[in-house]
Order: C-alpha cells, then sequence, then structure tokens
C-alpha cells in the first residue's frame, strides 16, 4: 500500500496563542487547496484522509472535504514546552539530532504512538489509498525509523510547507511528490 504524508500548510502564527491551536492562514488555505489538487491526481477515489487533531493539519486537507477527514491525535506533533522564539530551529535540531530536552516528549515514544496511529490507519483504509496530514519533527521521526532517513536533521531542514511524500514501506521508501509545496 502507498501511503501519502503530507506536513501541514502554513499557519496564521501568533506568539500569544498554543500553537497547537494554530490555524492556516490566507497563504497556508491557498497552499492547501493546491495541494488538495495534487492529491486528487495521485489518490485513488474514496481514499482514506486522516490528521493531526490540530487544526494546521486537518485543515491542510479540508479542501478535499472537511467531513472526510479523520482527526488523530497521534499524527499530532512533538509534544514540548518550547518557548516562543526565532531560536527555534537550533532546538528542534538538537532534539532530531539525539539531544535529550527537558519537557520534550521522548523520541521514541513519538515514533511508538505514530507508528501505531499508521497501522490502523492502513487496516482501515484496506485497499483505498491513505494520506496522512501531520506535522514535520514527528514525521521527520517515524521516517527515520520506518525508511531510515539517512540525515533526520537535514530531512528535516528540507521540508517545505505544505509538502507531500508518498511512501513505500515495504520499499523503504519516501520520496516527495513534486507538486506540493
Amino acid at each position: 500500500m502507498t501511503l501519502y504524508l503530507v506536513r501541514h500548510a502554513m499557519p496564521a502564527v501568533d506568539p500569544a496563542a498554543d500553537p497547537a491551536k494554530w490555524k492556516l492562514g490566507t497563504e497556508g488555505r491557498a497552499a492547501a487547496r493546491a495541494l488538495c489538487t495534487a492529491l486528487r491526481t495521485a489518490l485513488p477515489p474514496g481514499a482514506l484522509r486522516l490528521a493531526s487533531d490540530e487544526p494546521k493539519a486537518w485543515q491542510t486537507l479540508a479542501p478535499g472535504g472537511e467531513r472526510g477527514v479523520i482527526r488523530d491525535r497521534r499524527f499530532g506533533e512533538v509534544r514540548r514546552n518550547e518557548p516562543f522564539s526565532d531560536d527555534f530551529r537550533r532546538l528542534r535540531r538538537e532534539y532530531l539530532s539525539g539531544v535529550d530536552l527537558k519537557d520534550w516528549e521522548p523520541r521514541q515514544a513519538v515514533v511508538v504512538r505514530f507508528a501505531a496511529a499508521v497501522a490502523d490507519a492502513r487496516r482501515l483504509a484496506g485497499d483505498r489509498g491513505l494520506v496522512i496530514a501531520t506535522h514535520g519533527m514527528a514525521m521527520t521521526l517515524w521516517l527515520a525509523s520506518e525508511v531510515g532517513l539517512d540525515d533526520p536533521v537535514r530531512f528535516w531542514d528540507d521540508l517545505r510547507i505544505p509538502d507531500l511524500f508518498r511512501v513505500e514501506l515495504r520499499a523503504r521508501t519516501a520520496e516527495r511528490v513534486s507538486q506540493a509545496g
């Protein structure tokens, strides 16, 4: 089964709000529409669409019909206490490279919850296509575990907002779909 992984579109950033509550901004909604158009050509009719329960993730798939997007908290971003700052990339790179950060979800816990959600989604999808909208660090950790990314930090650094990957679990590959991002 081919699985499509989506990194969410650009949210409207509000430093005073919890990032887990951020919704897509104008630019993000336009990018989500373009991504959903690319997905329509890639996925068979009736494909199962799942997303993190964070608005920026499920709204990324919503242009394809919000009612059809199943929300699953297990596809959420790494749980962490991360103050809003311009230094966020440094902290995330450290975390993805293996540095344990205080009040950040253990990397293996992220992989386990994400893998369980993918397994459930694959069973639910059956022979239909499957697309999952998620977040950069969680996606990177899971892909590093499942397909063996050579350099998870570089992979994360290269992610677009939004981004779309075709994942073949048996072949252990993750390939960017060029129409997105």
